[in-house]
């Protein structure tokens, strides 16, 4: 029996750790507009620029630079300079409405397409309140997010 035991809490302890090792970092554009090189080093060539807020997730570090794939899949290299900790998210449907308050009926107040990328503020539930670079703000599904 005790065997038994021991070799179930080894193996939840191995899956447990398997699943952190798993775990996707994400890191979100902190400056204006961040240039996403092909390799890691200013000489690599821009494969293309993120606006403030642009979430990434962590690939591999070398030094400095971070390899980092978006929410297409893409992948590119950024310097760990132009990059933070902001919870931050991405638009991924052809229409996000933005509401007042974190409920489907509630007021649109705007909508955006998809790759528009926002600052997170609070969490209600399924819904998120953002807001954008340029200020604007709203409650957005967690559905039509990255």
């Amino acid at each position: 029996m005790k065997i038994k035991c021991l070799c179930f809490y080894g193996i939840m302890a191995f899956l447990f750790l398997c699943s952190a090792a798993q775990a996707e970092q994400r890191l979100s554009v902190s400056v204006t507009e961040a240039k996403i090189r092909s390799g890691a080093g200013n000489n690599f060539d821009v494969l293309w620029k993120s606006e403030k807020y642009f979430p990434l997730a962590v690939v591999k570090k070398i030094g400095e630079w971070y390899q980092v794939k978006d929410f297409e899949g893409d992948q590119g290299w950024v310097h760990r300079s132009m990059v933070g900790n902001t919870p931050s998210v991405i638009t991924i449907k052809d229409k996000n409405s933005l509401r007042s308050e974190p409920k489907a009926d509630a007021k649109a107040l705007f909508s955006v397409g998809p790759g528009i990328p926002f600052k997170v503020l609070k969490r209600n539930n399924k819904w998120i309140l953002v807001e954008h670079a340029d200020g604007d703000k709203g409650w957005i599904h967690e559905s039509t997010v990255w």
